[in-house]
């Protein structure tokens, strides 16, 4: 039987990158999905290649009120929700803190907090009490740059850092009703954007080329890691069965590059 059959999934950020993994494998495992999504033309996107097991609402993960509503549309759509994946993110570029000007910084931290960790904040706040009712579970996309250093720049270090502490505590106060874990990816090939208060959000900067390549050699598997690689772990980490005792757990999926770098 599917990992997830009969189980019905909250992901944010599901149009693109990590989380369009996320859906495409918890789909495959028998599960319902109710994406929200920023990008409008990725919300229909999503409802034209999955059908009826997948549907979209556009809005901004750090307003409460849209994630209310992704809830709440989920709810409607597909009777109750069961797991919810706080998966979007933007990204700082690996830029230092002396390198980041003063008249950016502040915007910066702002837009990046407001995503990453806000957005975490938001989404789990509105998820919340249907997964009491369900008993069901969260996880969190968090990164080895939450766990070590260069894994990002400041602002981004700093952010997955606090995304590991909300893990943490929300773990224990949601017990024994709701899990709450994360993956921790490392270099992954996917449209991870920059900010815009940098002027980096036209593109990411994994898909310049021959980043794979960069990314292959940081690693001890010598593997540029793509979004299926990463899916697994969010189907083991929201299964009733395989983690029914895993909970306040940071599942590391970096193809042994935290290893690499303490070897350095």
């Amino acid at each position: 039987m599917p990992a997830l059959e009969g189980q019905v999934a909250l992901v944010t950020g599901g149009g693109s990158g990590i989380g369009l993994g996320i859906v495409k494998r918890f789909v495959a495992e028998g599960a319902r999905v109710m994406v929200l999504e920023r990008v409008p033309e990725r919300v229909m996107e999503l409802e034209a290649e999955f059908g009826g097991s997948v549907k979209a609402v556009q809005g901004d993960v750090t307003r409460l009120e849209d994630n209310q509503r992704a809830v709440s549309e989920a709810v409607g759509a597909f009777g109750k929700l069961d797991i919810f994946i706080a998966n979007a993110g933007v990204f700082d570029r690996f830029r230092r803190l002396d390198e980041i000007e003063d008249a950016k910084l502040e915007t910066a931290f702002d837009e990046l907090f407001a995503v990453n960790v806000k957005g975490c904040f938001m989404g789990a706040k509105a998820a919340l009490p249907e997964l009491m009712k369900s008993q069901g579970s969260m996880t969190f996309t968090a990164s080895v740059a939450g766990l070590n250093s260069m894994g990002g720049g400041t602002i981004y270090t700093a952010s997955k850092h606090a995304v590991v502490g909300l893990v943490r505590q929300l773990a224990v106060e949601s017990a024994p009703q709701v899990r709450v874990n994360a993956v921790a990816p490392g270099g992954v090939m996917t449209d991870l954007r920059g900010l815009e208060a940098m002027d980096q959000a036209g593109e990411s900067q994994f898909s310049q080329p021959g980043f794979d390549q960069r990314l292959s050699m940081n690693n001890p598997m010598e593997l540029a890691m793509q979004p299926e690689d990463l899916a697994g772990a969010y189907v083991y980490l929201s299964s009733r069965t395989d983690a029914r005792g895993i909970t306040g757990t940071i599942l590391k999926v970096d193809a042994g590059s935290n290893l690499k770098w303490m070897r350095r």
